[in-house]
């Protein structure tokens, strides 16, 4: 019984390594160790974000402000401030240009990355904005809020309004992830829904789980 135990887990253990080797990585590859420590929020971190090529990284909080970091030397470059409440979630293109940022002051921003001015305040949300991502072509940007709402917002516009708005969650919508053609959506009852943007409405209902809310999904 012993022996048959030991080959069970020996299996598991090579059929895990697998499935990690055509993920492309192992779980020798993650850290071990703490790289460094960043300060200088004053109060609680609530996102934090790698750029497109891991160089830096942004950080948001209950302080109202953006914090542009190279992690790797432990430098703080730059603040961008202009929320009025705290800033929940950060987003950059990935040409590291523009960034966006929302929060509980119910507003998107668009920022100038180099210049730390606001492009643009979009506003329509009636609650919370809870999370922002933008597109693979950095041209729209989709938030989730308070309102049980999921927005698209056109960077290319002058117009302030948004372009899309799915509101068909029962409860507020916490995280937002997109593909191609789909908006993914994590919400406080449970479940995750699939959009497709080309038609705006939900095409696939992926789970429900049993804890009270979803508050990530991580994407790419």
């Amino acid at each position: 019984m012993g022996l048959s135990h030991q080959n069970h887990d020996d299996g598991e253990r090579e059929r895990e390594r697998e499935r990690e080797r055509e993920r492309g990585m192992s779980v020798s590859d993650l850290p071990r160790k703490e790289a460094n420590v960043l300060k200088g929020h004053e109060g609680a971190v609530l996102a934090a974000r790698f750029n497109a090529d891991g160089n830096y990284c942004l950080s948001c909080g209950k302080d109202r402000t953006i914090r542009l970091w190279n992690p790797h030397r432990g430098i703080h470059i730059k603040a961008y401030k202009s929320h009025a409440r705290e800033v929940r979630d950060v987003h950059v293109t990935p040409d590291n240009s523009k960034l966006c940022s929302c929060g509980g002051d119910r507003q998107i921003f668009y920022w100038d990355v180099s210049t730390g001015l606001v492009i643009r305040k979009f506003r329509g949300h009636e609650g919370e904005v809870n999370a922002v991502k933008f597109n693979e072509y950095a041209s729209v940007i989709v938030s989730a809020g308070y309102d049980q709402s999921l927005r698209a917002w056109d960077c290319r516009s002058h117009s302030t309004e948004p372009i899309q708005i799915i509101d068909t969650f029962s409860d507020a919508a916490m995280s937002v992830c997109l593909t191609k053609t789909e908006i993914i959506g994590g919400c406080v009852d449970g479940t995750v829904r699939t959009f497709d943007i080309r038609i705006g409405r939900c095409v696939t209902l992926l789970f429900k789980v049993s804890f009270n809310s979803l508050i990530c999904i991580i994407g790419e």
